[in-house]
């Protein structure tokens, strides 16, 4: 393996192993969305109540 070869191949790695880090990072610090219980909202007893 030539010397132009091997840099592309290291280059490559190393640019798919940061952004794998980096989604991993994203994916493991960012809070959780506020979503309704769409249980509770599917309910029918609840809708009863509310009207």
């Amino acid at each position: 393996m030539n010397s132009a070869a091997l840099i592309t191949m290291v280059l490559a790695q190393g640019i798919v192993i940061c952004l794998t880090g980096f989604f991993f990072y994203k994916v493991l610090t960012t809070p959780p969305a506020k979503e309704p219980d769409s249980f509770s909202e599917n309910d029918e007893e609840s809708v009863r109540k509310n009207d």
